[in-house]
């Protein structure tokens, strides 16, 4: 007979970390769906709870590597549901925010010899929560649509909204080279 397997052995195998990256994902996943019910219905309410959904979502990150770090343990599927959850909660939910703003326009980490990492190269993708805290408050000065601050302009059939370079300039921190950002 070979050797017995035990039931649930990978649900045994998640961490405490794990439950706070699940809190991230889940935040960044209602708070797309709450921007979706802001569209088809249109009450405020939805929309405010889809912001602060995306302020709980960093807090999860940041404690999902605080246990992980304190902790010690990893689990076999924590580093990918971390980069899947940091996807959704900083890259997807700020892009459905600023479509659900009427931003609707046709237009990596160093480490040293130990091996720890020291730096991220680059900006780390939770720093798209301050693309959140400006369109928080454009929303809350009902700055929306072709009210939004900087307007909208016609380049052919296409329409620009300046404030979508926000995402321009942000994308390209994150994918920069040389910018390195020391990490906690």
């Amino acid at each position: 007979m070979g050797p017995s397997k035990q039931h649930l052995s990978m649900l045994r195998s998640y961490t405490v970390a794990d439950l706070f990256t699940l809190g991230n994902g889940t935040c960044g996943t209602i708070s797309i769906f709450l921007c979706l019910d802001y569209i088809a219905e249109g009450r405020n309410q939805f929309f405010w709870i889809a912001f602060l959904l995306l302020f709980a979502a960093l807090g999860c990150d940041i404690l999902d590597g605080y246990w992980s770090r304190r902790s010690g343990r990893h689990s076999v599927l924590g580093a990918d549901l971390d980069s899947l959850a940091d996807v959704v909660s900083f890259g997807v939910a700020p892009a459905v925010l600023g479509f659900t703003l009427g931003l609707r326009g046709a237009w990596a980490a160093l480490s040293d010899d130990s091996g720890k990492v020291k730096y991220f190269e680059s900006t780390p993708i939770p720093t798209s929560i301050l693309i959140v805290a400006l369109l928080g408050a454009a929303f809350y000065q009902d700055a929306i649509n072709v009210a939004l601050w900087l307007g909208v302009y016609r380049l052919g059939p296409a329409a620009l909204h300046p404030v979508t370079l926000i995402y321009g300039l942000s994308g390209s921190a994150m994918i920069s080279a040389t910018l390195r950002i020391p990490k906690p």
